[in-house]
C-alpha cells in the first residue's frame, strides 16, 4: 500500500481526482490542513463520486501533527519541481509516503531542505512551470506501484481471452 500525502491542497477537483487514483490503487490519502475546500464539497465528491467510499482519508492540522501521528513515516519522497533528482531514480517501497504540495506554492522550503535527498521531480521542459497536481500524483503513484509489481491490482481487462 502507498500513502499519498497532500500538503495544503487548494483545488477540490484535484483532490477528488487524486482520491479516485487512491481508490483505484488502494492507496491511503492523507490531507494536511489548511485545505482550500471542505472535503464534503460537491466538487470533490463529483470528481471521485463513485469512489469516495473506497478511499481511506486521514486529515491532519499541519505537518507536525502528521508526523506525530505517523512516526513510522520515514520512508518518504517529496515531489517538487525544485528537486535535484528525477522520480525514476527513486526506489519506492511498500507503505512509503509520497508528498505533494499545494498547487500555487508546492511543498514548504524548510520541509524540502530537511529531506533534500528525498526530493524528486517529473522531467519537463524548462518553460513549463509544472504539471497539474492530480496528474503528478498519478504518475508518481503508478511508478511506485510498477516498481512494487502492482500488488493486488488487475493487470488485464475484460478483453483478455
Amino acid at each position: 500500500m502507498l500513502n499519498i500525502v497532500l500538503v495544503e491542497p487548494e483545488i477540490p477537483q484535484n483532490c477528488g481526482n487524486i482520491a479516485r487514483t487512491c481508490a483505484a490503487t488502494g492507496s491511503r490519502l492523507h490531507l494536511i490542513r489548511p485545505l482550500g475546500f471542505d472535503i464534503s464539497d460537491r466538487a470533490v465528491k463529483r470528481a471521485g463520486l463513485d469512489y469516495w467510499h473506497l478511499v481511506e482519508v486521514l486529515v491532519y492540522d499541519n505537518l507536525a501533527d502528521f508526523f506525530a501521528k505517523n512516526p513510522e513515516a520515514d520512508d518518504l519522497w517529496l515531489s517538487t519541481t525544485k528537486a535535484p533528482h528525477s522520480y525514476e531514480e527513486a526506489v519506492f517501497r511498500d507503505n512509503c509516503y509520497l508528498f505533494f504540495g499545494k498547487e500555487t506554492a508546492g511543498l514548504p522550503e524548510d520541509f524540502r531542505m530537511a529531506h533534500f535527498d528525498r526530493c524528486i521531480r517529473l522531467p519537463m521542459r524548462t518553460e513549463a512551470r509544472s504539471l497539474n497536481l492530480a496528474n503528478s500524483v498519478a504518475i508518481v503513484t503508478y511508478e511506485a506501484l510498477r516498481q512494487l509489481g502492482f500488488p493486488g491490482l488487475l493487470g488485464q481487462g475484460e478483453m483478455k481471452p
